[in-house]
């Protein structure tokens, strides 16, 4: 159970309350509580508010493309921004289901390959994908994500179609792993 101090710091500036009503307009693809059930439609619930906020605003911004997020994202102005990111933020964290024991996917997620200069997941994400720094928007919840979602991010930072992480450290790493370990940590981190 997570102590109320930690849900405040999750939940960032925005009024969680206020936040509620307004994210109606998400719940359709995201789902109640933003417990999405669409396998390349993100969860939201639990996650970091200062990131679904950048993550907003650069849909605002056409720094990440797609057609029904931009169209979305561009309707709202930066309070409602602020409600609704504390909204998902105050929800129970997203879990998932692992399908089967996965040791190269748990390997890279939790050593990564120092051979290969391939920096563990758990470094940003934290031990479980639950996220290390809920005061910044640099490093989201992972943990329990769709894997399906999961495992296109990957893919559009190895191929740069997606080049919003911070430094471009998404970017750089994704290069360095395979297809194959793409789908295993995908399927790693969705059963977190």
């Amino acid at each position: 159970m997570e102590s109320t101090e930690a849900i405040t710091l999750r939940t960032g500036e925005g009024d969680p309350i206020a936040g509620e009503v307004k994210a109606q307009l998400c719940q359709g693809c995201h789902g109640a509580q933003g417990n999405s059930t669409e396998p390349l439609i993100p969860k939201l619930a639990g996650q970091y508010s200062l990131y679904i906020a950048k993550e907003l605003r650069n849909y605002q911004a056409g720094v990440r493309t797609h057609q029904i997020m931009n169209a979305m994202a561009s309707t709202v102005s930066d309070d409602d921004l602020a409600d609704i990111s504390a909204y998902f933020a105050s929800q129970k964290k997203m879990s998932g289901r692992s399908t089967a024991e996965n040791p190269v996917g748990k390997h890279l997620f939790l050593q990564g390959d120092r051979s290969r200069g391939v920096i563990a997941c758990v470094n940003c994400h934290g031990t479980n994908g639950k996220g290390r720094l809920p005061g910044t928007a640099m490093f989201p919840v992972i943990g329990g994500q769709h894997k399906d979602y999961l495992r296109l991010q990957i893919f559009n930072f190895k191929q740069n179609d997606r080049t919003n992480s911070a430094s471009g450290v998404m970017n750089k790493l994704t290069q360095l792993l395979s297809d194959e370990e793409i789908d295993a940590l995908a399927d790693y981190i969705s059963g977190l």
